[in-house]
């Protein structure tokens, strides 16, 4: 319930800090450290709900000290995903970069939802996947885990599997523009789904073909990529 409550906050939180912005594409010429601020809170607040209920499961083999161990878990896996904006800001400058130069945003698209795709439909992803939509094998493992850094080394491990899972589907922020709500409420449904619905692989594998069929798409509807057309 607490980590609910703390989702909503995290979401009217980001409505409130992104409102004006409206999917501005790039860094939206914003510093590194700037941006990182703007992307952690994005991905704390699309990220929390679909990992709440793993956190949850673990939180029930402690024997003593339950919320602060969990607090610990959650505080973790969200700074591994405030650290992916390092990453993130790299490749939106690479694309404003190349976009100077007289690229087409409109190539640039195709590329990114070609790659999208392929890693959607890829063993790797499915991979990450099951980790991520079923647990108890990972918890079982951490279970041998010891010492008083036990809920980091969890949850980075935990955080590992889900960036792998998720980093191709937070690429679109390039083609539909970074902090684009709506964007953001689309992706973290299907983040949620695909973790946590029964037939959520088969929506990963939805998810990669529309991906490979926007790749080609874009050219003639290049509106589907306003981040970049």
């Amino acid at each position: 319930m607490a980590l609910s409550v703390v989702a909503a906050g995290l979401w009217v939180l980001t409505f409130a800090r992104t409102a004006g912005m409206g999917g501005m594409p790039g860094t939206m010429g914003l510093s590194v450290g700037a941006f990182s601020g703007m992307w952690a809170l994005m991905m704390a607040a699309m990220m929390l709900p679909s990992v709440a209920p793993v956190g949850v499961l673990y939180s029930r083999t402690f024997q003593r000290h339950r919320t602060v161990r969990l607090v610990a878990f959650t505080s973790t896996y969200l700074a591994v995903w405030a650290l992916s904006a390092v990453p993130a800001w790299a490749a939106l400058r690479a694309v404003e970069v190349q976009l100077g130069s007289g690229r087409s945003g409109t190539a640039i698209a195709s590329v990114v939802f070609a790659t999208v795709g392929v890693w959607q439909l890829s063993p790797f992803k499915q991979r990450c996947l099951r980790q991520c939509r079923s647990p108890i094998s990972q918890l079982v493992h951490y279970a041998s885990f010891t010492g008083p850094f036990r809920e980091v080394r969890v949850a980075v491990r935990h955080a590992g599997y889900c960036l792998g899972c998720c980093w191709a589907l937070m690429a679109l922020f390039i083609v539909v523009g970074t902090m684009h709500l709506g964007a953001m409420v689309a992706l973290a449904a299907v983040v949620a789904a695909e973790k946590l619905l029964p037939r959520g692989e088969q929506l990963a594998l939805s998810t990669g073909v529309l991906s490979l069929l926007a790749a080609v798409a874009v050219w003639w509807l290049p509106g589907i990529a306003p981040g970049l057309t």
